[in-house]
């Protein structure tokens, strides 16, 4: 009896939850399947569903999706490169605090983790100064810098973390072995904290994904924004065609959905990795 109850009590809490966060991509879903005149109808399901938008959208024509296919590029990419680099920075960083603890490995952590004291929004005109002083303005590295300088941090405790749990046997074992720090790094340390690596990878990989403030300070060119700043584009129009809106946003979220659900397992096991100290 007590079982069912909590499992009440949990459906009670769980529907409504599902319900409130599958009721906007229900919505997002809608429109795009909904002519223009139909968008705004309030209907639960239009009465002539189609396909239409996506046609639209994928052979880009519209004024606004122009340089659709160019700018889905560019966020891809750079999602890739700040995920890549994030991964490589966080490891390495990890690695040398927690497993050759280095001196003054612990105040570099602190003062990087410092830094999410500060907004990340009040860092946008600082850094937006910093990559026009080093003329990376309108580049994709100056994007992809900016969110990993904001994504290390993070990234290096969660690894830090992680690799605190691991025996230091292995590491003296291997020692013994006559195996080099960079060994250690390749053969033991890379392989045992995979689950939390593939996490940090697509957590830095996500964030770059939806990013918006940063990628409007820092690209300008049509052909060189991120997909993010040209869905904004949208919102200038005073007939904004909310269809097609929808459409891409829609079709621009199923990527990472299809990412998080591939590795959700990794995701829950890496980020909750030395959470719990025993």
């Amino acid at each position: 009896m007590k079982k069912v109850v909590t499992e009440a009590k949990l459906l009670l809490i769980g529907i409504p939850v599902a319900i409130w966060t599958l009721l906007p991509i229900y919505h997002l879903f809608l429109f795009s399947i909904s002519s223009k005149d139909e968008a705004f109808s309030g209907k639960l399901w239009p009465d002539h569903p189609t396909l239409r938008n996506f046609g639209i959208v994928f052979r880009e024509q519209h004024y606004f999706l122009n340089h659709f296919w160019r700018q889905f590029a560019n966020s891809l990419v750079i999602a890739v490169a700040v995920g890549v680099i994030t991964l490589a920075i966080a490891a390495s960083a990890a690695f040398a605090i927690s497993r050759l603890r280095i001196r003054g490995g612990r105040f570099v952590l602190n003062c990087a983790l410092f830094t999410y004291f500060i907004p990340a929004a009040f860092l946008a005109v600082p850094m937006y100064k910093a990559m026009g002083t080093y003329s990376l303005l309108n580049t994709q590295w100056a994007l992809i810098l900016a969110m990993v300088t904001i994504a290390s941090p993070y990234a290096i405790w969660v690894l830090k973390q992680a690799s605190d749990k691991l025996p230091f046997e292995l590491d003296e074992a291997a020692r013994i072995d006559g195996a080099s720090p960079l060994q250690l790094f390749r053969l033991v340390y890379v392989p045992l904290m995979a689950p939390s690596l593939v996490a940090i990878g697509t957590y830095a990989l996500l964030l770059a994904w939806n990013e918006y403030l940063y990628a409007f300070l820092l690209l300008s060119r049509d052909e060189d924004i991120t997909l993010p700043v040209a869905l904004g584009h949208f919102l200038s129009a005073d007939d904004s065609p909310w269809e097609l809106l929808m459409t891409t946003g829609l079709i621009y979220a199923l990527p990472p959905a299809a990412i998080y659900y591939v590795f959700k397992r990794y995701m829950v096991a890496g980020l909750t990795s030395g959470a719990v100290k025993s």
